[in-house]
């Protein structure tokens, strides 16, 4: 039903707001002051939102879970306000590449590792691990086994053949600070920590979202189609951030040591 909302209402009413915008007709202040709609400006740009970036160099994603929504960027605007950037975690010492070194370090033998036993313990609680959106139950030993052989079939895949973006249902999304780095968001976290892991050289991002200041400096009171060349220009000279942030909910260690590369570097 909201796919089908978006398609029918949705996406036609936001392709004429950003057509006032655009070509600066009247009205065109307010469609900016609500951030454009970022699916628009995602049609309008396509490939031109895509950088390529080292993945052991993109380890901080935002972090506002703390955070009221009301303070939360909507996930519909290109252009975001707030000190959104200014708050990260960082991905090296996250879930998901905790997860991936872990299988793959037992790899020979998955029921030692430390992934198998925490799913295991909550089968034998009574409160196996599901997931409705992927429609899975891990009720079973057997289950969880072939649950992370499939992940490890996948990084053997992108170890052989490189980072394919068409073998995930998610773009590997960033967004821009005001300073002008990249910061993970949402979505695509598993194979980023897979071609962290494997130290590929490059993958594939896309810029989902700006910073307000950081917009505002490149376009230089620009608007509609300039504005927008402006920016895409800028886009090229963006990199990872690589620092933590002065509202980090918590301080991680200075060091990390990144396993040997033995990841495909054509």
């Amino acid at each position: 039903m909201r796919d089908g909302f978006q398609m029918v209402i949705g996406v036609p009413l936001e392709r004429m707001i950003f057509k006032l915008w655009k070509h600066e007709l009247l009205g065109s202040t307010w469609v900016k002051q609500l951030g454009l709609p970022r699916r628009v400006v995602e049609q309008q740009l396509d490939t031109r939102l895509i950088l390529h970036v080292n993945p052991r160099e993109l380890v901080h994603i935002r972090d506002w879970r703390e955070l009221p929504k009301r303070r939360r960027p909507s996930s519909s605007a290109f252009i975001w306000n707030g000190d959104w950037d200014l708050r990260r975690e960082d991905l090296r010492y996250g879930s998901r590449y905790r997860f991936i070194s872990d299988i793959d370090i037992h790899r020979d033998d998955l029921t030692v590792s430390d992934t198998f036993r925490g799913l295991k313990a909550r089968v034998d609680s009574g409160q196996p691990w599901s997931s409705h959106q992927q429609g899975l139950l891990l009720d079973t030993e057997e289950r969880i086994l072939i649950y992370l052989r499939v992940y490890l079939n996948f990084m053997d895949d992108m170890a052989l053949n490189g980072f394919d973006q068409q073998k995930g249902k998610d773009e590997l999304g960033v967004a821009v600070s005001r300073d002008g780095r990249l910061i993970k968001i949402n979505r695509g976290l598993h194979r980023l920590a897979m071609a962290q892991y494997l130290g590929l050289p490059t993958v594939p991002v896309k810029v989902k979202a700006v910073h307000q200041d950081w917009w505002e400096k490149v376009t230089q009171k620009t608007h509609g189609a300039k504005a927008l060349e402006r920016m895409v220009k800028a886009l090229q000279y963006c990199v990872p951030e690589t620092e933590p942030g002065p509202l980090d909910p918590q301080s991680f260690p200075e060091s990390f040591i990144w396993p040997p590369g033995k990841g495909s570097h054509r």
